[in-house]
């Protein structure tokens, strides 16, 4: 991987896990934290797996492509929650679904 795409790797990582952490402090503060736990569950996973990821992006880990299908795969199943919760005007959720799409999407290099 060159140093552009590197950067494009970690710019996306680096969103995701701040949009994560941004979504998930917005649903605690929700009347009704039940009705989004699981959205803060799957931003919490994602938020750390985006971290680890990009760790070992920055640092030239041979073992970073390893981690890039599971972020994928987290990144996905956490944009999926966000949008129903998108879908009823939650903002921080849409913010938080599109950083996660472009995530997953650019850890299927």
């Amino acid at each position: 991987m060159n140093n552009e795409q590197n950067k494009q790797l970690l710019d996306a990582l680096n969103n995701c896990a701040t949009a994560c952490n941004t979504c998930m402090g917005a649903c605690l503060q929700e009347k009704d934290v039940t009705m989004v736990a699981a959205c803060i569950q799957l931003d919490i996973d994602c938020a750390a797996i985006c971290t680890l990821t990009a760790s070992f992006v920055a640092r030239g880990s041979v073992h970073a492509r390893h981690l890039f299908k599971e972020c994928a795969e987290i990144c996905n199943a956490c944009a999926t929650e966000c949008e129903k919760h998108a879908e009823n005007g939650m903002e921080h959720c849409k913010v938080c679904a599109d950083a996660c799409r472009a995530c997953a999407t650019a850890c299927t290099v």
